[in-house]
């Protein structure tokens, strides 16, 4: 795939992972252009202030709950990666119609818009939290997995692809647990919801590095996950403040023990690759079932959750792998 070629687009483009996907796409594939899409022209002005200057960089304000401005803004794109979403849990559970405007509506009219353009592929990404949600953050998410995946059924005949990308929570980026245990270790006292909590653990940047090979792998309709380290809450807080206090305050409403990023029931059509796996559509009218000579067929009652995982992260592990964030808190860059 020649990038030099190609328009890209990113929704949400102001975000965490919006700014490092730019940063590695300027720096090592040097697409045509990159048009960050996003609704406040403050983070566009800090972004572009930050060092995001590039003769190829385009700030475009727009809300992906306007269709027709998003009609303009794909005008000549190539490839979208939609990341626009609303995805604090507590804040979607309080606003639970903004939520649905942004995450299920924005998404649909994100396909509507890559319909009508002629955009050649549409990634957007996805969260453990869409299966067997137990909060709207992560019911928005499966119906924008869902839009997104069926909607191959419109783009038969026409050069327009969509797929999903999956994964677990992104250490260090707004939203994750790192940065409050980082605030939270100066009072000597960390506060954690279940000391049995595990999660899935994917860094910002091999987050950015998955979306980009799952772009140029892509035949539409998959939904691709890759194969990630678990950790416990309880060893995350012992690699960032060893001497505090831990004190146990009772899981949240909408909150899980252990997250799950493929379920028994996906598992019967997912194939396994030896770094990813990729959920194939259950009904494969269009494209996106040819993996199954790439890869394995999953066992009978297959699950892939953060508690029965079999690749695990010590907690000297743990604290090599937040050294960066240690840094960028301590001063002021790290963002939560």
């Amino acid at each position: 795939m020649d990038w030099s070629e190609k328009v890209v687009l990113i929704t949400g483009g102001t975000g965490s992972f919006g700014k490092k996907f730019t940063e590695i796409m300027l720096r090592e594939y040097h697409p045509r252009k990159i048009i960050i899409y996003s609704r406040d022209e403050l983070k566009q002005h800090q972004m572009r202030m930050s060092g995001f200057d590039h003769p190829s960089l385009r700030y475009f304000i727009g809300d992906v709950r306007d269709r027709d401005r998003l009609r303009r803004a794909l005008h000549g794109v190539n490839i979208v990666v939609h990341a626009a979403a609303l995805k604090q849990v507590p804040a979607c559970e309080y606003n639970p119609m903004e939520a649905i405007k942004t995450n299920i509506l924005g998404t649909s009219n994100v396909v509507e818009a890559a319909l009508d353009a002629g955009v050649e592929k549409v990634l957007a990404l996805s969260t453990d939290k869409a299966v067997n949600p137990v909060n709207l953050y992560g019911a928005t998410k499966l119906a924008a997995e869902k839009l997104v995946i069926q909607s191959n059924a419109y783009a038969a005949g026409t050069a327009t692809r969509f797929s999903c990308v999956r994964y677990g929570n992104v250490v260090g980026s707004r939203g994750s647990v790192v940065p409050v245990f980082l605030r939270q270790r100066s009072s000597g006292k960390l506060t954690i919801t279940d000391e049995r909590m595990t999660r899935f653990w994917i860094s910002l940047e091999q987050g950015v590095r998955f979306v980009i090979s799952c772009i140029q792998q892509m035949e539409g309709g998959e939904v691709f996950v890759p194969k990630i380290p678990s950790m416990r809450v309880m060893d995350l807080a012992r690699a960032i403040a060893p001497q505090a206090q831990i004190e146990i305050i009772g899981i949240r409403p909408g909150e899980k023990i252990h997250e799950v990023l493929i379920s028994e029931d996906e598992a019967r059509h997912t194939v396994e690759l030896e770094k990813m796996f990729v959920v194939q559509p259950a009904e494969a009218f269009w494209f996106g079932y040819q993996w199954q000579s790439r890869g394995r067929a999953l066992p009978d009652g297959f699950r892939y959750a953060s508690n029965t995982n079999e690749w695990w992260l010590s907690v000297e592990e743990i604290r090599r792998l937040i050294a960066p964030f240690e840094e960028a808190f301590a001063t002021g860059r790290l963002e939560g």
